[in-house]
């Protein structure tokens, strides 16, 4: 059978689209289920579609699935049905199929009302989707009372069939890498901790189960041998078993695979040793969920960590080059100014070099939405307006918009007004083989300032002093091409040519091919006036496209209208078949 899985749009416009472009690692994990069965699967990301009907018409009609699924988180769930309703009035009788954290802690609600929804997997699905999608091939919709694991309609009445049991080894499941390419990866599923603003307590009963090491750095080499080098690893808590993630560290150092990775951790179970093996197989970022400064918050929120937990972990990481990001959550219960500033002050103290922060938000599946119900005798029903979530101050008479983004405001501003200076209090541990892991880390935080999301921001004091700075600091420990390059470049934009010429030709020292760095001494020498230098010096070796056209510039300042000519032909024969072998 032809299944279509699809990553619907949310209901909001973003600011930013990161937390909703990529399609939920689960999809992958499913589609590969089936066609290890011999199924033919496709995954539409349709996170940007929203209002595209005609578009998701012609896709649903060129594709013409026998049955769709549908990935529910929440803030997707009327983009979800939106499209369910577009897939039956197109083929009435197409089976259509939720699935996700967001259908399932809704699943009676999402039956009762919707009925171009006909099925909804609960919780883990490959077994499910397997066994749902034989019985649809063979007998239809009418004999699904017989699947353990799903939701469905008995005539107009929606009903839950028994549970399935949790997948006891994860290693059993197909693997994606073997169908498909992706950055998101999961070694593991569930988290043992009991947050009340997050539904992974509900879906997952508090349990862990783990990909062993040699399965998920499989997964990452097929990746990496597809061409990717950069990952997500989306794992709740990645160190929960500080054995196993030295043993995936050592294996990917071992199979030499040069990749980037950023991890989700808590504050309290990471230490010296697994920071080091992480470093080391190329981790750069562990995201923290600090979410309070507030002792008092933190423990209504059930977040069991102490200020001094998240001290020592925002140090340690930091000194072993790891970016360490904190999650921080306002407009809490008993939010006040009082509760803001211990947060500013546990800013200030562990000083983060990210952060995001978020309004708390109430979702299905959650103690915070259970608790919400009980106060104020809402049910399910109120999903069906049109919005994607609950904040948590508009169901509390104590809080009000105003204030809460106040608080917000008051949280960025102490972020991001001192992370000048928390990047100068970088301290980073004294050991040899760790230099040019340290120089990479202060050389990427030093292009984030200067080129990077950060130089976007204007609450930001001194950012182009905060990347040179992190740009020397950084070849004081090994060269670095990004270094050097990010240096020269400062210098070069500051009209001081002289200093971004010798920047320049140091780093061509240690890098002798690097057309970054011959592109901006070339620059820097057209800014000098040395144009038929900087010519010479763009034609050297083989050029880049950019470096081409360096040069085509320098050949028209020199009024070499041969060479030009020449140049132009091998700029457009490059745009039209890539770079040479050489390049």
């Amino acid at each position: 059978m032809k299944i279509a899985f699809i990553n619907p749009y949310c209901l909001d416009p973003r600011l930013q689209d990161y937390d909703i472009k990529v399609p939920p690692i689960g999809l992958y994990y499913l589609a590969s289920a089936l066609m290890e069965k011999g199924h033919h699967c496709n995954i539409l990301n349709w996170y940007s579609m929203k209002g595209r009907t005609e578009a998701i018409e012609q896709e649903l009609r060129s594709l013409d699935p026998d049955i769709i699924a549908i990935s529910i988180l929440h803030a997707n769930r009327w983009g979800g049905i939106d499209i369910a309703k577009i897939a039956k009035k197109l083929r009435p009788n197409r089976p259509v199929v939720f699935g996700g954290p967001g259908a399932t802690f809704l699943w009676e609600h999402l039956l009762k009302h919707f009925r171009e929804i006909d099925t909804i997997i609960l919780g883990e699905g490959e077994e499910t989707i397997v066994e749902l999608i034989e019985t649809l091939e063979r007998k239809g919709l009418n004999q699904l009372n017989k699947i353990a694991g799903i939701a469905f309609r008995d005539g107009d009445t929606p009903v839950k069939a028994p549970p399935r049991p949790f997948i006891q080894n994860l290693d059993m499941l197909p693997d994606p890498s073997r169908f498909f390419s992706f950055q998101h990866v999961i070694s593991s599923r569930g988290c043992p901790w009991n947050c009340s603003f997050c539904g992974s307590p509900k879906i997952w009963q508090r349990t862990v189960r783990f990909h062993s090491a040699e399965y998920f750095v499989k997964q990452l080499q097929r990746l990496y041998e597809q061409g990717q080098n950069f990952f997500f690893v989306s794992d709740d808590t990645f160190t929960l078993k500080k054995q196993r993630v030295i043993s995936i560290c050592q294996k990917i150092i071992n199979k030499n695979l040069k990749i980037e990775w950023a991890a989700i951790s808590r504050v309290n179970i990471v230490d010296e040793e697994i920071l080091y093996w992480m470093r080391k197989a190329g981790c750069i970022q562990i995201s923290y969920g600090v979410e309070s400064g507030s002792a008092k918050i933190r423990k209504i929120l059930n977040k069991n960590i102490s200020d001094n937990d998240i001290q020592k972990a925002f140090e340690l990481t930091t000194a072993y080059g790891i970016m360490p990001r904190a999650y921080f959550i306002y407009g809490n219960p008993g939010e006040s100014q009082t509760t803001i500033n211990q947060s500013v002050k546990l800013i200030k103290r562990i000083r983060p070099l990210g952060a995001i922060f978020y309004i708390l938000d109430i979702f299905p599946g959650t103690k915070l939405y259970e608790d919400f119900k009980k106060r104020t005798g809402q049910n399910d029903d109120l999903w069906l307006k049109r919005i994607e979530d609950i904040m948590y101050f508009e169901t509390d008479p104590k809080l009000d918009k105003k204030k809460i983004l106040k608080y917000g405001k008051t949280l960025r501003k102490a972020f991001y007004s001192n992370l000048p200076r928390f990047a100068s209090d970088i301290t980073l541990k004294d050991l040899p083989e760790l230099a040019p892991y340290h120089a990479a880390f202060l050389a990427r935080l030093g292009l984030t300032f200067a080129f990077g999301d950060y130089s976007k921001i204007d609450q930001i004091p001194q950012k182009l002093e905060t990347a040179a700075t992190l740009f020397q600091k950084a070849l004081s420990f090994f060269p670095n091409k990004m270094a050097y390059l990010g240096l020269a470049i400062i210098y070069q934009r500051s009209g001081n040519n002289s200093v971004a010429i010798e920047v320049a030709k140091d780093g061509l020292k240690h890098f002798p091919s690097s057309s970054e760095l011959i592109g901006c001494l070339g620059v820097s020498l057209m800014n000098l006036g040395q144009i038929q230098e900087a010519l010479n010096l763009f034609m050297k070796n083989d050029p880049s496209l950019q470096n081409l056209r360096y040069a085509l510039k320098c050949a028209q300042i020199l009024g070499n209208k041969k060479l030009a000519l020449e140049i132009s032909s091998r700029i457009k024969q490059y745009e039209q078949t890539g770079p040479s072998q050489n390049s």
